[in-house]
Order: C-alpha cells, then structure tokens, then sequence
C-alpha cells in the first residue's frame, strides 16, 4: 500500500528508502546542510532525521536535485524520446522540456501526437512546448505546411505540455503579423520560449511585450545582459553546434547580475558528445570551473527552471517534491555515483523495464525527391558572388561577398571554398539551391543529411558535383539520414526512418555510428570547431544570422530576402 506522506514525514512510519547523513544542496536557501532525506513512493517525505525500510549510507557525499534541460530538440540526438532518456539520465538529467518543432515540421500534427506518446512512459519528466514556427518562414518549405493556431488548441490541455516553443518568427512579432499574434495570444497564460538572436534596443523591449519570456540564442555578453535586464529568461546553451555558456557566464559573473533568470540547456547535442562529457552536467561542472558558487551552479541547473516553467514539485531537495535526486561524490565534477529517478535507483534493470515501438507509418517514408543530375547543382560563378563563411563553434555564418574559385562562369570548389546544396525532399516542388562555402573544408567527397533545421529538407556539403548527387540519392533509398560518399561510393551511412531525423534502433549503435562518422568526416577535411553534421544541420535555418542556403537559393537573414535564386 502507498504510504502516506505525512505519516513518513512525521516518522510515524518508516520510510521506503533514506538517504542517510548527506551533505543536501538547499535550493530555497542555498545553504549545505547535513541531514537524512526520506523518500516513500516517488516523492521525498521529509528531511531532518530518519529511518526506513532501505538506508543508503550517504556520509561525505553531496545530494543535489536532478537537473532539467529546459530546451531540448530530441530529435536531435537522432535517437527515439526512450533511448534518449536512457542516456541522459544516469549523468544526472532527470527532466527535460522538448520543443519537437523538428518532427513536426516535417509530420505535422502526426509528428507533435508522435512525441507526447513516445515521451509518456520513459526514465525521465519528459514536457513539450508546441512548435511555433512551422515553418520558421514563409521562404522554407517544409512537410507539415503551416501548423496554425487552430491546429495548436487541442494540445493546450494536455497535462505534460507547457506552453509555446521558441518564437523563431522574431521578425512577424515585430511587425505584428496576425498569425504570429494569435499563436501568442492563445499561448498568453503559459510559457512562451523566444528566439531572436542579435536583436538589440527597442526590438528586445517589444518582443518581450509581446509576451516571449525566454531566449537562448545569445552569443555575446552584450546580448545577453541586455535580454536579462529586460526581463527576459536566459536559457545558457551548451550543445555540440553551439557553446555559449564560457561567453554569457564569465560576462554575467563580471557584470555581477543575479543569476536567478539563467538556466542550462543544450538545444542540440550529439550522444557521442554526451558520452564523453555529459549532458547538463556539463554546464554545472562548466559553470563551477567559472567561479560560480556550487550551490547557485546546481540551482541554474534545477530549480530555476523548474520555477520558470512552472513545474510544481520539481526541481529541489523537499517534502512533497518528486524524489528525482542526485548522489555525488563532489560537486565540481558535477558526476554522480547514484541517479534516484522517481524514488528508483537508476541501474541497467530498472532501464530495461521501458519500451516503445513506433507504430504510425506516415512517419516512416517522408523522404520524397525529384529527378536530379550533376547539372542540379551547378553554380554559376560571377565577378564576385555571395558566400557564407562559417564560425567556429556557433551557428552564425558571416556574410561576404567576394571571388570564388572555379573556370569560366562555373564555380569549382578548392581547399577554401566547398560547394553547398540544399535539395527539396518532402515532394513539393523539387528545388534545388547552391551556394559557396567557407570553413567547412571537405576534401575528395560530400556529406549529405536530412536533419536540416527546420524544415529539414536535404542538405548537402562536398568539392564534387557528382559526389554532392550520390550522397543526395543514397538519402532517398535509405528513407532519411546521415551520407558520406567519395568517389561515387558511400563510405558511410547511418538511417533515420523517423521523419528522416531518428533512428530506430538502440543509442549505443547510433552514438558508435556517429562517432565513427564524424571520424571519416574528419579525415576528408571537415575541419575542428565545425561539427560536420549539427553545424551542416543549420545551414538552412533561416532565422539565424547572417546568411542561409534553401531550395529557392541564398538568404540574407538581416534583410529577410533572397539574395540569388
């Protein structure tokens, strides 16, 4: 029979697990107090001294609250909601909150009934924000088409959903543009997550007017402080394409503001990438290495978002609160000896009891392109033409405008410059665009994928356009993935049958085959600071500063216009 919380709070009754003597991370008070925390079901009864049925002897060991991604396209990780909870929860990440803006711009509302059903029985809190931009312009074309209001409205209600995703069409808020506004409007008493990077002035004020609550695509310091000082919530993202968290914290920290607005999220990051470092955790273990106090490292990472959102019980160390905790040995590795999930200690078995099977087959066959050859992907090469430039370790691209190599009017790409190509895949139209390439280095090959943020048509990067073309077809036969091709053979491939984003099979294959992937890509040029996939995935979003390549040609995301087509 469940035992009563308060019986086990008062001691009347013993409790079902104690965690005994530890050194408790405080959240309210931000203090380290030694003491015992009983646990009956899957919440914590009480802390102070206690006795029950099974004791955990935690003396000289730190107990901290499992901590919460606050944004996390699971998509990305390129693995079923299940097998991603699998991996991050034993570095200590018991909640997420999953803006699936991925699947449903390539299913539509199949995609958004897809992740609540695969999220709802999983090894940890799984929330959804609904998409709001899909697509994320009126320029991408994507599957789903527009997914409105209307569509939203009947998701409102659902208990682990908690409001509206990122507001990528920063530039619709602004100008007030009506759907935008009544996505706003019905989303008005919840959680509404924004996007804008680079917006400075005036546009911070009337976007947070507008009601947008958080962003997490701040780069600089400037930035940031700027969105904090205007009441924004500022999720610090460390992922595989994008780490932000060195620049805004050691700004934030010199500047002395209040870290109370900050949480940590990862947006996207690669399993192989979360094997090696860990997930949240590795914000905490980056945050303390900066000089921010341990206590206020973990809060960042826990009950800041957990207040923000909304998420009653969650977050903390205290009576009534979901027993979703952390045993450490130290607080600066940020590496914990035992995960308690829901009062279960996380181990293989307890892992094993979870499964789900992908049932809804229109997620299964969604990669659908024209008739192509070489010839699809010519470039025509001017006296001087654009070019997008990569940076290192982010998503902004540099926009220039100058000579590109190549013989006649036909650009051919050298070891600075590579050829880009984005090819239309969900059967609509069959465009292909193409564009010049700074940074990303491949050498004899292409690497080609469907995971293109957002609407997640083909994207492809290689020095040859027939190489570019077998990469693109090999995408088709497989039914969505990652491609390597050199000298017209596949030199790698790894399957996405779930909307061409995920993969059905388990995440330690995936995460080998990533690995070893991202290797290959390595030894054809791709250079460091340039993840050869995540970093390609973005190369098409048309949100993000300064230039994007799309199946209707090249995009300057600052003046919101094509630029060639």
């Amino acid at each position: 029979m469940k035992k009563s919380l308060i019986q086990v709070a008062e001691g009347i009754v013993p409790a079902d697990l104690v965690l005994k003597n530890g050194k408790v991370l405080n959240m309210f008070t931000e203090e380290i107090l030694t003491a015992d925390i009983a646990i009956a079901g899957d919440k914590i009864a009480g802390i102070g001294s206690y006795e029950g049925e099974q004791v955990l002897d935690c003396t000289d060991k730190y107990i901290a609250p499992g901590v919460i991604d606050a944004h996390v396209h699971i998509e990305s990780s390129m693995v079923t909601p299940l097998e991603f909870a699998r991996k991050i929860v034993g570095t200590g990440t018991t909640g997420i909150i999953a803006d699936p803006h991925e699947i449903v711009n390539v299913c539509g509302a199949a995609g958004m009934d897809y992740i609540l059903d695969a999220t709802e029985n999983i090894p940890v809190n799984a929330y959804v924000m609904i998409p709001s931009s899909v697509p994320a312009t009126e320029f991408d074309t994507n599957g789903a088409g527009k997914f409105l209001a209307g569509d939203m409205e009947v998701y409102r209600k659902h208990p682990r959903v908690l409001g509206l995703g990122e507001m990528m069409r920063f530039t619709d808020v602004l100008s007030e543009h009506d759907e935008t506004l009544e996505k706003l409007r019905c989303f008005s008493d919840m959680m509404i997550d924004g996007h804008a990077p680079g917006i400075s002035g005036k546009d911070v004020q009337a976007y947070r007017a507008a009601g947008v609550l958080s962003d997490h695509e701040c780069s600089t310091v400037e930035e940031g402080l700027e969105k904090l000082r205007a009441g924004f919530y500022i999720l610090i993202r460390e992922g595989s394409g994008a780490k932000n968290l060195n620049t805004l914290l050691e700004g934030f920290l010199k500047a002395g503001v209040s870290l109370d607005q900050c949480m940590f999220c990862t947006d996207d990051k690669h399993l192989e990438d979360i094997e090696r470092e860990g997930h949240i955790s590795t914000c905490v273990r980056k945050a303390i290495e900066l000089g921010v106090e341990p206590v206020k490292a973990y809060k960042i990472a826990s009950f800041n978002p957990a207040r923000a959102y909304g998420l009653k019980g969650c977050g903390a160390i205290g009576a009534g609160y979901l027993a979703d905790v952390l045993i450490l040995d130290d607080l600066a590795g940020a590496s914990p000896r035992t995960v308690i999930k829901s009062g279960h200690v996380v181990d293989e078995n307890w892992l094993a009891g979870f499964s789900y099977k992908t049932e809804d087959k229109r997620l299964l066959n969604t990669v659908r392109i024209g008739k192509l050859d070489e010839n699809s992907f010519r470039f025509k090469r001017k006296e001087k033409n654009h070019v997008m430039e990569l940076v290192e370790d982010q998503l902004l691209t540099i926009h220039r405008y100058e000579t590109v190599p190549g013989t006649g009017d036909r650009f051919v790409p050298d070891e600075n410059y590579s050829k880009l190509a984005v090819v239309e895949r969900h059967g609509k139209n069959g465009k292909v665009g193409v564009c010049p390439v700074k940074g990303y280095g491949i050498k004899n090959g292409a690497v080609a994928t469907t995971v293109s943020h957002d609407s997640h048509n083909i994207i492809a990067v290689g020095d040859n356009d027939a190489d570019i073309l077998r990469a693109v077809q090999e995408l088709e036969k497989i039914q969505g993935g990652y491609v390597i091709v050199s000298g017209g053979e596949v030199v790698d491939e790894l399957p996405l049958r779930i909307g061409g984003l995920m993969s059905e099979e388990n995440a330690s294959d995936v995460q080998r085959k990533t690995g070893e992937m991202v290797e290959k890509a390595r030894q054809m040029g791709v250079k460091k600071g340039v993840d050869p996939f995540i970093t390609l995935s973005f190369m098409a979003l048309t949100v993000i500063p300064e230039i994007r390549l799309t199946e209707a040609g090249i995009f300057d995301v600052n003046k919101m216009q094509f630029i060639d087509r």
